[in-house]
């Protein structure tokens, strides 16, 4: 079972390594806000992601359909939200920015959450992960309950270390380079919404 728990840690980890539009938004956030505003980037995340893997590990079909129904919409919505973010990182200082509430890492951990599972693709990565670690014949419920709560805790550590790495990295850093590195991955933020957006408009249009 720990063994498991081990092999959906590492999945975890595998799935939220690559820097994509979720870890650009992460070191946005935590460079403007601090350690927990970009933590909660990660914990809505890690649910999204936890969420992939129990599809992946119990092959819900009727929640795969309705994510294949929304894939378009959420599409949407996820890159007006992005560029939203991105536009808003780049008329903000983040040296003076202040931390915000619970109700502000609640919004921001929903809103991570929905980008997560908007790119419902990721279910065929877990799929490809699950075969390759030999987990598809897992199904009781136990063992999907280790492999679930592994990829949970991988990806909510991977986002916990680059959370804290970025907080370290923005205390000490001067503030004209902290400016910089933020309007960077502002600017690809927009860069990842204007794609979504983009590839929406041609599934609409195809």
């Amino acid at each position: 079972m720990f063994l498991l728990f081990l092999k959906g840690a590492l999945l975890g980890v595998i799935i939220t390594a690559p820097l994509g539009p979720i870890g650009m938004l992460c070191i946005n956030r935590t460079l403007e806000r601090g350690f927990l505003a970009g933590f909660s980037c990660g914990f809505g995340t890690a649910i999204g992601d936890a969420s992939y893997a129990l599809v992946a590990v119990t092959g819900i079909a009727v929640f795969a359909e309705a994510m294949s129904m929304a894939t378009l919409p959420l599409a949407i919505g996820g890159g007006l939200l992005l560029l939203f973010i991105g536009w808003r990182g780049l008329t903000h200082d983040p040296a003076q920015a202040a931390e915000i509430g619970a109700g502000g890492l609640l919004a921001t951990t929903i809103a991570t959450f929905l980008l997560t599972i908007s790119n419902p693709a990721t279910i065929l990565s877990f799929g490809a992960l699950f075969a390759g670690f030999g987990l598809l014949d897992e199904t009781r419920r136990f063992s999907s309950v280790a492999i679930v709560g592994g990829v949970f805790a991988g990806s909510l550590a991977w986002w916990f270390c680059l959370s804290g790495a970025v907080s370290l990295a923005r205390d000490r850093l001067s503030e004209d380079f902290t400016s910089k590195v933020m309007r960077a991955t502002s600017w690809l933020l927009i860069v990842f919404g204007v794609v979504a957006l983009g590839s929406a408009a041609y599934t609409l249009l195809g």
